[in-house]
């Protein structure tokens, strides 16, 4: 019978660690994509009111706030991106919709970015509406 020993022992030790880890992070993710897709008392899932406000608000987009919107994504890691920029947009279109909003406005839209962004990263979504030069004034009860 062959002991590893060296180097191979230290490779393959560190090839396990990795690949148990990447499955725990890959697990976790797709279990947290599992529980949103999963459906609450009311019967839809918080991806399924997420598509029924983007439905119902589509009609309100203009291309200006689109590009606004795509500005104030654009921190977040690409691969992130289209999720962020869906949750984002249907929290925008659930507050048209409530407000009954003719049109999603710069205002509905900087509430419903701050809405459905995590405090985490309330520091990245500051620094990205100063650079745009957006008053944070009136939004300042929405971050605490």
């Amino acid at each position: 019978m062959t002991t590893l020993s060296g180097w191979f022992l230290w490779f393959i030790l560190f090839w396990v660690v990795f690949l148990v880890t990447m499955m725990f992070i890959g697990g976790f993710f797709m279990f947290r994509k599992f529980l949103k897709r999963f459906p609450k008392e009311d019967g839809k899932s918080e991806l399924d009111w997420q598509e029924f406000y983007i439905e119902q608000s589509k009609n309100m987009w203009n291309t200006e706030q689109k590009q606004l919107l795509e500005e104030l994504v654009s921190p977040v890691p690409e691969l992130f991106r289209d999720v962020a920029r869906q949750k984002i947009a249907g929290k925008i279109g659930e507050l048209a919709i409530k407000e009954n909003a003719p049109k999603i406005t710069q205002d509905l839209l900087v509430r419903g970015y701050i809405s459905a962004t995590p405090k985490r990263d309330h520091k990245f979504l500051l620094k990205k509406l100063k650079e745009k030069q957006i008053d944070i004034n009136p939004y300042k009860q929405l971050f605490l």
